[in-house]
Formats: C-alpha cells, sequence, structure tokens
C-alpha cells in the first residue's frame, strides 16, 4: 500500500494568501483528482490565523488532496499604504524557506512529486522549484484575455514612454482585442509604482513556466486562447485552458446564502440583475451611494454583494471574507426599507465586454458613475433589446460551459493533456 502511494504522482499548489485565488485553484485540484490519479498538496502562505472559511474550504476537500499552512509571516515593518499586490507578494517571498523545507520533506519521504503549480503572486517559489529540479507550471485564476496582456506588457513598456492612459488610440492586445490605456488594469495606471514594476517583472518571467493552467475556455475566448496558443514571435509555454472553474458546493449558509436563493427562487426567471465587484473589490463612499440610488431609479430587482466603501484602493478587501465593518451603515437612509425584496447576497462573477455579455455605464469627468447613468444602463440590461441579446449569449456560454466539462469537451481534453506530460516527468 505504502509503495502504491510513492508511485502516484503529486503535484504541489502554491496559491496566494487570499480566498480571491484560492477557491479556483481548489475547484482545478478536485477536477485532478476526480478525473486522474494524481495526489496534491496545497502549500499556502499566510499572513495571521487562516480564517475559518479558509479551513472550512480545505477540510472540505477528498483525502487526495492534503494541504499545509506555512508560518506566517511579518508584515510590521510595511508601511500602512502598501499594495495589495505588494503584501501578496511580500508574504511568498517570505515564505519561501519555509516553502523549501516542505519540499524537501516531502522528496525525501519519497513523494513522487512532478510540478510545482504556482499563482503569479507565486512566481519567485519557481527559483524554489528548479532547486529540487521541479518543473514550474503558472495557474491562471482570471481570463485569457488578461493573460494576453501580461504576455504583450513587456513590448508594450518599451513601445510607449508615456502612461498608457494618456495614449490616444485604444491597445491591440494579441487577440484582437483593442483596450483603450484608461481601462486597462489599475495596476498599469501608475509606472513609476512599485506595484507596476512587480507586474513588469512577473510578466517577464511567465515564459519560465512550462506551462499555464488558465481558468477560461474556448467558447468564452476562442479568439485570444488560439493567439496564445499560436507560438509567433517567441516560444511560449504551453497553455491549458481548463476552465471554468466554478465552485458549486459553497456551503456559506453563515453568510445568508439560503436566505438569498430562497428569495431568488420566488422571482421571476430572468428578472433579478446581479451586482458585484469580486471577491476583494471596493467602491469610494461617493460611488456606493450613486450606485445604491441607481438601482432604486431603476426599480428592478437586485441582488448586490455589499461592502463597506474605502477611497483609496479598488481591491481593499482582497484579504477579508468579510467586510470589517457593516456596509449596510453606508448605504443611503432609508434605502434598504425602499428597496426591501430586491437586494440580497450573492457571489460574484465577472462580466467582460469582450464576450459580449456585459453593458458598460460611463462615469464623469470625475470619474464617478452617477445614478441616473446606472439606473438607464441597468433598465437597457434589463428590459431593452441589448439586455435580451445579452441573456441568449449567456445561454449560450452556459451551455458551452457545461459541455466544454465533459468526457470529450475541451477543457477536459486540456486537462488530460496536462496530465499526460505529468506523469511522464522524471520521478522525484
Amino acid at each position: 500500500m505504502v509503495e502504491t502511494q510513492r508511485q502516484t504522482p503529486q503535484v504541489v499548489i502554491l496559491p496566494s494568501v487570499g480566498m480571491g485565488h484560492l477557491i479556483p485553484f481548489l475547484v482545478f485540484t478536485k477536477h485532478l483528482v476526480r478525473f486522474h490519479d494524481f495526489h496534491v498538496t496545497c502549500i499556502i502562505p499566510t499572513i495571521g490565523t487562516p480564517q475559518a472559511v479558509v479551513r472550512a474550504a480545505l477540510q472540505a476537500l477528498p483525502p487526495t488532496i492534503t494541504h499545509i499552512f506555512l508560518p506566517p509571516v511579518s508584515f510590521d515593518d510595511l508601511e500602512a499604504n502598501t499594495s495589495t499586490a505588494g503584501r501578496n507578494v511580500l508574504a511568498v517571498i517570505r515564505s519561501l524557506p519555509s516553502l523549501r523545507d516542505v519540499l524537501n520533506s516531502l522528496i525525501v519521504g519519497n513523494t513522487r512529486v512532478v510540478a510545482i503549480l504556482a499563482d503569479p503572486f507565486a512566481i519567485d517559489a519557481f527559483d524554489v522549484a528548479r532547486e529540487f529540479n521541479l518543473s514550474p507550471y503558472l495557474f491562471f485564476p482570471i481570463n485569457a484575455m488578461c493573460l494576453s496582456f501580461c504576455f504583450y506588457l513587456p513590448k508594450l513598456d518599451e513601445m510607449v514612454s508615456c502612461e498608457f492612459r494618456h495614449l490616444t488610440e485604444p491597445i491591440k492586445i494579441p487577440g484582437g482585442i483593442s483596450v483603450h490605456g484608461r481601462d486597462l488594469l489599475d495596476t498599469v495606471q501608475n509606472r513609476s509604482s512599485e506595484t507596476y514594476k512587480w507586474l513588469l517583472n512577473t510578466t517577464k518571467r511567465f515564459g519560465e513556466a512550462k506551462g499555464i493552467v488558465v481558468n477560461t475556455f474556448m467558447d468564452m475566448e476562442a479568439e485570444t486562447l488560439k493567439a496564445l496558443l499560436e507560438k509567433e514571435e517567441t516560444v511560449k509555454p504551453s497553455i491549458y485552458p481548463v476552465g471554468p472553474l466554478i465552485r458549486a458546493d459553497s456551503s456559506d449558509s453563515e453568510n445568508g446564502s439560503t436566505q438569498c436563493l430562497t428569495w431568488l427562487d420566488h422571482q421571476p426567471i430572468g428578472s433579478v440583475l446581479f451586482v458585484s465587484f469580486g471577491r476583494g473589490g471596493t467602491l469610494s463612499h461617493a460611488q456606493l451611494i450613486e450606485l445604491a440610488l441607481g438601482l432604486e431609479m431603476s426599480e428592478q430587482r437586485f441582488l448586490w454583494v455589499v461592502r463597506s466603501p474605502n477611497n483609496e484602493s479598488a481591491n481593499a478587501a482582497y484579504f477579508d471574507v468579510e467586510s470589517k465593518q457593516n456596509p449596510c451603515d453606508f448605504l443611503p437612509k432609508g434605502f434598504l426599507e425602499r428597496t426591501k425584496g430586491r437586494e440580497q447576497k450573492m457571489n460574484a462573477v465577472m462580466l467582460t465586454e469582450d464576450i459580449h455579455v456585459a453593458l458598460r455605464p460611463k462615469a464623469n469627468e470625475n470619474g464617478l458613475v452617477v445614478r441616473e447613468e446606472i439606473a438607464e444602463v441597468v433598465k437597457k440590461l434589463m428590459q431593452g433589446e441589448e439586455g435580451k441579446q445579452i441573456c441568449e449569449r449567456m445561454k449560450e456560454l452556459k451551455e458551452g460551459a457545461t459541455n466544454v466539462l465533459q468526457e470529450n469537451g475541451s477543457s477536459r481534453k486540456a486537462l488530460s493533456k496536462l496530465t499526460l506530460e505529468w506523469e511522464t516527468q522524471i520521478c522525484h
């Protein structure tokens, strides 16, 4: 029995701190051990005592997926305004000695470790992987368009001297998508910042990965994936689109999801607007007020993931599962009473313009999306022709997402191709 376990290939995964990237990582590992004979060890950096919801998610995993929390790192020496990205990266860098010890213990124990799969924030772990002659892979938990931009960023940095937001023409990202500089990631909006320098250096290291696992699928981003898969100017790492990686077994009843779903079940199909800015997304107080009043003015049913506002950072809640303050305290007076039956908690989903499932409200000269604009866009989405087209597109994507995860689907095939590559790795 022991000998059999030693021969089972094992993959080490290294997520960054926070739930946002951990969840798709865990969904991927469940697919891996369900459809293929693999074991997984999750090695998790920490900056304090792991939150209960993180422990619960890990404890619910099958026995072929184990986890190890690395000793907490201290941020006492950091400035209060250190960016979320900076904290993520430092959490991994300061955990590298502990990671080295854990890998050594696995390999000394005759575990057949065949690869290490790291989050982009954990790309410095590639150096440790090479020390143990392990193949480094990158896990990219978001869309292919963002991955394509990351590959393109070093070249763009050389071609452009000004801030990207000052460019008068859209930037052509490989894959046929044109994006105005002002609409690029917040991380690249200040090229003199430490956060931008980190991202630039990180994207330059993407080529060190033997392969990149990306949370998307062909039906959703066919052209972008085609561009990534075509090795034109340089030999890029192999790309494995294995998505959608969706957490289908969440049981956050303590956060009110049972009440939310009960309410949702009683609403007409296609009548509810979902509003969320991701697990760590926050709005300024002014924007929160405008959004609340705009939703009210639209007179549509809605589900809104409300977080306490933050006037400094759009991803201020990245490390927090729940808001530290009651977000309802920041809503307009009487809002909850006036919109009772239209507002509940839910989880986040990403809508992007390039897949034609979103309408985008316009901001004013101060960068604020005012209530009237929000109300108008919501009405178009819920009642207009554009909304009907988006609904049809969503139905197509839902069907496509189901099909790619079937036995002969493209995502299952990509996963099989990846595991075959891992199975042929030299035993460690």
